[in-house]
């Protein structure tokens, strides 16, 4: 490229600010070097041929074999594809292709290495910040490269007041332009900036401008923006010029010349749309080797995309699963925690450590220790027994007759620990939540156990161990119905109706027994209403998300499966009295519905008063002993008190078997 080259754009026109040295219509050329890597700005209020201008200059630099970048913020270059192959990028359907900023850096190498005119249409995005994004990144590829590179390249970019404001707010890319104009000359990269406000437009970008070019404007600001640089004569006669008609004034001659520019050649896709029928050109098409290039790069950005979300799919999947799994650990922790606080609760007995002080301790923090969960010793547990019997006896005995001790010693001192291990853990208990309650004062009265406790007799503990289970014949019923009544009365009033829900159905999941009760749909809410029964352990886990209604288990549990169906149905019904409806507590949950109705409901009644008489366990129905029973109590405890020492070398059989008592305990324990 020579240094002379020149392009011919307009004439010398007449009026104010003419070229005295040259004719009106004499032509004025532009030096291609200086427009290419120089920096200009183009301004008029819209309709005064701005654009036009534009247009020339591109035309004719194309016309030359030299490439440009046009900026197109509102989709009116296009028409130049009517004469020339030029790549068409944005985000329309018309362009060639469609870009992101994704395709910075193979645009500007398609423009600067391959020599690749570019229209980059930034008018079909929807985000500006997309268009900003992808601006910002072409111009700094754009930029980059030419420090290597060197190339006379033009920049063209309308509506530059939208990246370059004169009142602030200036983004990342405006700060790029600006870049661009005060040191993209020396790397060969040249900038035009197109606006119709010149009093809108950075002055920092105006004032570093090689060559500007003004159309007609007629708002003041404009005018005096005018008035500052051209001077006021210009300013005035600025208003009065005809379209296509500007002042040009360039550094490179030290002139300001008016001028008429020509009319562009190709099809002016921004002109006002008028009665004619608007007929759009053939245009021109790039080479399909060029747009597969950049479609390459689109195809990758799919599928990236793709794989991303191929993965956060498999990521909530895994985090669904991670929650599921954290649930369910959650439910096996709560039914854990409820299996040991019930065992605790409601199987309270320790199992024999009377039998030489080697049983089973009750699940507790000092089990390493060798302690109960109160801090006692194992062998206080001892004491526990008698202390059990006495608190079954009627008022106007006292604790002290109730069960005497052969040796003076030992049973006293067992006595006064029974309080203290209320809640033992052996399963033949049928309920040490209600042994314990009474035996409490006692605790609390009594001093620590001594360390050493006088030696028992094998007959002592058998006859001990009688009594005390009899006393959890004589006093459990009652304890069994407050624990399970009192855990149904604490629960919300949605729970209790989930509670129902289970009762009716067997088996169920959370949700569905939320909804029969009266609560929505969701998941959350209706495991949040749940979770408060199975910590009471009125329902139990039966596998697949489903639950069990598990009241009936719990009484057979109390009892250590000691009762029959019907005296565990009899309990059962005095616990449902806390949240089941009258009417349905005439039949059975399982009932058929054929055996529903007042007869049934009759006879039911009648065989339940005919077990209270002949099948309830001794003592429930009335909440005191048989008369043999306390016949028998009452005669042991006065052997044992009068006659203890007589009583041991009787009982103690001479070969090798059990004594009386303790085959009577025996004969009991396997019945």
């Amino acid at each position: 490229m020579s240094e002379e080259e020149t392009i011919h754009v307009a004439d010398v026109s007449e009026g104010i600010g003419g070229d005295a040295t040259a004719e009106p219509g004499a032509p004025v050329e532009l030096p291609v070097v200086d427009v290419l890597t120089g920096r200009s700005f183009i301004t008029g209020k819209s309709g005064s041929g701005k654009s036009n201008t534009a247009s020339v200059v591109i035309e004719n630099l194309l016309d030359n074999g030299f490439p440009v970048m046009i900026v197109d913020t509102d989709g009116e270059y296009y028409g130049l594809k009517e004469e020339y192959e030029i790549l068409h990028a944005g985000a329309d359907e018309e362009c060639d292709i469609v870009v992101s900023p994704e395709h910075a850096e193979k645009l500007a190498t398609l423009a600067l290495d391959q020599n690749v005119p570019i229209i980059l249409d930034v008018s079909g995005y929807l985000e500006e910040e997309t268009a900003n994004e992808l601006l910002l990144a072409v111009v700094r590829q754009l930029f980059a490269k030419e420090k290597r590179m060197k190339k006379p390249f033009l920049l063209v970019i309308e509506e530059c007041h939208e990246y370059i404001p004169e009142g602030g707010g200036m983004d990342e890319t405006g700060k790029m332009l600006i870049k661009v104009g005060k040191r993209g000359r020396k790397h060969g990269l040249g900038i035009v900036g197109i606006s119709q406000r010149p009093a809108d437009v950075k002055k920092d970008f105006i004032t570093q401008c090689d060559w500007l070019c003004w159309h007609r404007l007629t708002w003041d600001n404009d005018t005096k923006v005018v008035g500052r640089i051209l001077g006021s004569k210009y300013a005035s006669a600025v208003e009065d010029l005809g379209d296509g008609e500007a002042f040009l004034m360039t550094d490179w001659d030290e002139s300001i010349r008016r001028i008429q520019f020509h009319r562009k050649e190709t099809f002016d896709a921004g002109a006002t749309p008028g009665l004619d029928d608007f007929e759009r050109p053939e245009l021109k098409s790039v080479s399909s080797d060029l747009v597969g290039e950049l479609q390459s790069i689109s195809d990758e950005k799919e599928r990236r995309e793709s794989e991303i979300a191929d993965l956060k799919q498999e990521l909530e999947k895994k985090d669904r699963r991670i929650a599921d799994l954290e649930r369910e650990l959650e439910e096996a922790r709560d039914l854990s925690d409820m299996a040991d606080q019930f065992a605790q609760a409601l199987l309270g007995k320790a199992e024999a450590p009377y039998r030489g002080g080697g049983g089973r301790a009750r699940v507790g923090a000092e089990r390493s220790a060798g302690k109960t969960d109160d801090g006692e010793d194992e062998q206080s547990v001892l004491k526990s027994y008698d202390e059990a019997v006495a608190a079954t006896k009627g008022d106007d005995e006292p604790a002290s007759e109730a069960a005497p001790s052969a040796d003076g010693g030992a049973e006293g001192d067992a006595e006064s620990a029974a309080s203290a291990d209320g809640a033992s853990s052996d399963p033949d208990a049928a309920a040490a939540d209600g042994d314990a309650a009474d035996a409490e004062p006692a605790a609390e009265s009594d001093p620590a156990p001594p360390d050493d406790v006088d030696p028992v007799t094998r007959d002592d503990v058998a006859e001990s161990a009688l009594r005390f289970d009899d006393a959890i014949e004589l006093g459990t019923r009652e304890a069994v119905i407050e624990e399970l009544r009192s855990r149904i009365e604490a629960l919300p009033e949605l729970s209790r109706g989930m509670l129902r829900h289970y009762r009716r159905e067997g088996a169920s999941d959370p949700v569905a027994a939320h909804i029969d009760a009266g609560g929505d749909g969701d998941s959350g809410h209706a495991y949040s209403r749940h979770r408060p029964i199975r910590r009471a352990g009125l329902i139990r886990h039966a596998g697949r998300g489903h639950y069990a209604y598990a009241v009936p288990d719990l009484v057979r549990e109390a009892y250590a499966d000691r009762l029959d169906e019907a005296q565990v149905r009899e309990i059962v019904r005095a616990v449902e009295t806390a949240f089941v409806p009258p009417a349905e507590l005439s039949y059975p949950p399982d009932a058929d519905p054929a055996e529903v109705g007042e007869g049934a409901a009759a006879d039911r009644a009648d065989g339940a008063a005919a077990r209270d008489g002949a099948d309830a366990v001794p003592g429930e129905a009335e909440g005191v002993g048989t008369d043999t029973d306390a016949t028998d109590a009452d005669e042991e405890a006065a052997a044992e008190a009068g006659e203890a020492a007589e009583s041991e070398r009787a009982e103690t059989p001479t070969d090798g078997g059990l004594s009386d008592a303790a085959r009577r305990f025996a004969e009991r324990s396997e019945r």
